[in-house]
């Protein structure tokens, strides 16, 4: 039976960059992710095309949207469409976050596969 209600230890884990803690769920059109990131660390530039929305949850980090640099803090949301290249960089503290992506990201659910 579906649970409707979990913690992250139901979900899948990824470690994608050293230092990134990704705990991944789906449901039919989406994928969430629960982003912790250790101080210091850095998600790579990239893109993707898939929409992106997101909260930051705790803590702080760089974000470089197609090259342009923001800091963003708990409470603050973003919003990226698919194809826009984006990076995040945490400084001393660590950093908590959510995203939403639509439609689903197969990518994700390739390398969760990979790891079982």
């Amino acid at each position: 039976m579906l649970s409707y209600v979990f913690d992250k230890t139901d979900c899948r884990r990824l470690e994608p960059f050293p230092g990134v803690e990704m705990y991944v769920t789906e449901s039919p059109q989406m994928t969430m992710s629960l982003i912790e990131m250790r101080p210091n660390s850095v998600i790579p530039e990239h893109s993707h095309p898939h929409e992106q929305v997101g909260c930051m949850i705790a803590g702080e980090a760089e974000f470089i949207v197609e090259g342009r640099s923001r800091r963003v803090g708990p409470g603050q949301m973003w919003r990226l469409p698919g194809g826009v290249r984006h990076k995040v960089v945490t400084g001393e503290q660590p950093m908590t976050s959510l995203d939403v992506f639509y439609p689903i990201r197969e990518d994700m659910r390739s390398q969760w596969k990979a790891e079982q």
